[in-house]
């Protein structure tokens, strides 16, 4: 099995002793074959763009990145060709397959609207979806949950907190894994009775204990948080049938490579291609109503130091695969790795700000309106376009 580190970072609101608790709010199901499916996995700790889609065809890129460069196509270790100069890391062979099938592109240098190296405050700027650091309570994708309006959509957190992305005036379930509570746990009956008369924590813990419930009855009560593959394949089962979720969030941990690069790489990369192949199985006939977003913080330095890995950077890669995503190539410009192109004469420079894909996942996928997007859901930011091209 393959460790893939799921995120316990301290946030507001969330789960207490192992129970799932659901924040407050109303929501109404579709019908399961009328529904789209999001999936956003958060990669923390700073994802390394630079080898997850290795950019071989460019003449800086092996010198910038000495023996962390991965090798182009055909070599031993190389990278899995995805054309115009670009690749695969070779840990991600599932998504390469994805790839012939149309069902994977990516955005080669990203970023956030602000140039920040701070992980936990690029982080609140990532899930917030504001233009600057402000400490705000809710996140963009919960945003857009109550933007659907007249499409309700049911949300869902995977991990011991509810991440800031998903937090606000919508109502979501969250699941931990292993993090299992029986009805008939005392622990659960004291919390039924002492919140038997609260109008918002008694609802929240039933709707909690009923995620459980769904959980325990797929046979998904117990998954190890190393098994990704596994992993992939319960959350997809709390989003098929009726009660399924719509839009799921996934915080995964262990991306700061500051040291020994390679090693922790191959690990991280091989759990995210399970965790998405586990998606992908356990879906069944929903994957192609699904999009799965690969987003992070910000991007590592081009340059290798002098421990084998990489420094706090600006640009990185973003991935998104699915069913339904619609064929393409990479989504925006390549700024290249020529000198006194690197951004501050360290980082990849970027030329796309990460909220112009979301907004287009979001407009192409979920069906929310620009105008909204630009007002509601990443507010002041209309100068911002959804990516033109279409994705999905």
């Amino acid at each position: 099995m393959t460790p893939i580190a799921l995120n316990r970072r301290a946030l507001l609101g969330g789960a207490a002793a192992g129970i799932s608790l659901a924040f407050a709010g109303r929501v109404s199901a579709l019908s399961p074959a009328a529904r789209p499916k999001l999936v956003v996995l958060i990669a923390r700790g700073a994802m390394d763009g630079l080898s997850v889609t290795p950019p071989y065809g460019d003449a800086a890129y092996v010198p910038l990145r000495g023996g962390l460069a991965v090798p182009p196509p055909g070599q031993a270790d190389g990278a899995l060709a995805l054309g115009d100069g670009f690749g695969l890391h070779p840990a991600l062979t599932g998504l390469h397959d994805l790839y012939g099938r149309g069902q994977l592109r990516f955005a080669p240098a990203v970023a956030l609207p602000v140039r920040i190296r701070s992980h936990f405050e690029a982080q609140d700027v990532l899930e917030n979806g504001a233009a600057t650091l402000r400490r705000q309570e809710d996140g963009w994708l919960n945003r857009a949950i109550v933007a659907a309006g007249g499409q309700p959509l049911k949300g869902l957190s995977i991990g011991a907190q509810t991440p800031l992305i998903l937090r606000g005036n919508a109502a979501v379930s969250s699941w931990s894994p292993g993090g299992q509570v029986r009805p008939d746990d005392r622990l659960a009956l004291r919390l039924q009775d002492l919140y038997a008369d609260d109008p918002l924590l008694g609802p929240n813990l039933m709707r909690g204990l009923a995620t459980e419930a769904q959980a325990e009855a797929s046979g998904d009560g117990s998954v190890r948080r190393n098994d990704a593959r596994a992993l992939g394949a319960a959350v997809a089962r709390l989003m098929t049938g009726p009660e399924g979720a719509d839009i799921v969030a996934v915080s995964l941990d262990g991306w700061d490579t500051h040291a020994g690069q390679k090693a922790q790489l191959q690990t991280r990369l091989t759990g995210l291609d399970q965790l998405t192949a586990g998606l992908m199985t356990g879906l069944g006939d929903d994957w192609r109503r699904t999009l799965v977003v690969v987003a992070t913080e910000f991007g590592r330095t081009a340059r290798a130091n002098g421990t084998q890995g990489t420094d706090h950077g600006t640009a990185s890669s973003l991935l998104l695969a699915g069913g339904a995503l619609k064929r393409g190539g990479p989504v925006g410009d390549w700024p290249t790795l020529a000198q006194g192109r690197l951004f501050e004469d360290r980082d990849l420079r970027p030329t796309l700000d990460i909220r112009s894909v979301f907004k287009g996942v979001l407009r192409d996928h979920m069906g929310i309106d620009r105008a909204a997007l630009d007002a509601r859901v990443f507010p002041e930011s209309a100068a911002e376009a959804p990516v033109m091209a279409g994705l999905a």
